[in-house]
């Protein structure tokens, strides 16, 4: 089974996430849009999508010529029932392009943050076995604003109303960072994002020993649950 990575930075792959679905016999199609490759115009031989972050904004399509032809290629996937996962800026990607909204939010979220299943959370079969309320990692200064028509939102948080959301019954979108190991969060806690919005990366970062076993643990468990509820 082939998926197609969708990825807009150097540095930001599907990471843990990846490192699963190769383990469980995925093979990875990267399409690295931040060095020039063009968005698919074809879905032949893509059995799904994996869309990860990126430090753009989907507002800012007059920047990214990459862009546009996404989101168009998301609608045509949507549409063909190929599942569909997409992560932080993939989600709002997902959103933006089936009818929904993403704008700026009065406050960043970023580091450590609370989230919690609504009802139709608890009772999604990629969320089984985990627990409703936990805690994530965020990286993120807009929020989908609005979901697409017919969406189902699966979790929240105090900051963030749409932590995460299904369209369908294959089109998932994450708003926070379930895919990162401790060097991968430790290093996006020192980037520019971050300094910008003027927190301390050490702060973030002393915050790993409480809160990463149990973040990877919940992670591993809704990569595999992803890569054998929504790919095969």
């Amino acid at each position: 089974m082939s998926l197609l990575i969708l990825q807009h930075e150097p540095d930001e792959g599907p990471a843990v996430f990846g490192q699963i679905l190769q383990d469980q016999g995925y093979r990875l199609r990267h399409t690295p849009l931040y060095d020039g490759a063009c968005v698919p115009d074809s879905l032949d031989e893509v059995d799904g999508l994996v869309i990860v972050g990126g430090n753009m904004n989907v507002t800012e399509v007059d920047q990214h010529p990459w862009m546009q032809p996404e989101m168009d290629l998301i609608k045509k996937a949507h549409e063909a029932n190929i599942p569909i996962v997409g992560i932080c800026l993939g989600a709002q990607l997902i959103a933006k392009a089936l009818g929904g909204n993403v704008g700026p939010m009065e406050q960043p979220e970023l580091g450590w943050h609370d989230i919690k299943m609504g009802f139709p959370g608890t009772i999604d079969p990629i969320y089984v076995g985990l627990t409703w309320e936990s805690t994530q990692f965020h990286l993120h200064g807009q929020e989908i604003t609005e979901l697409p028509p017919g969406a189902t939102p699966l979790a929240g948080s105090k900051g963030c109303r749409t932590q995460a959301f299904k369209v369908g019954l294959t089109t998932y979108g994450f708003q926070y960072h379930f895919e990162w190991d401790q060097a991968q969060l430790e290093y996006f806690s020192r980037g520019d994002f971050v300094k910008k919005a003027g927190l301390d990366a050490q702060q973030i970062i002393s915050q790993n020993p409480t809160h990463y076993h149990n973040y990877r643990r919940q992670g591993n468990r809704l990569c595999q649950t992803l890569a054998t509820v929504l790919f095969t």
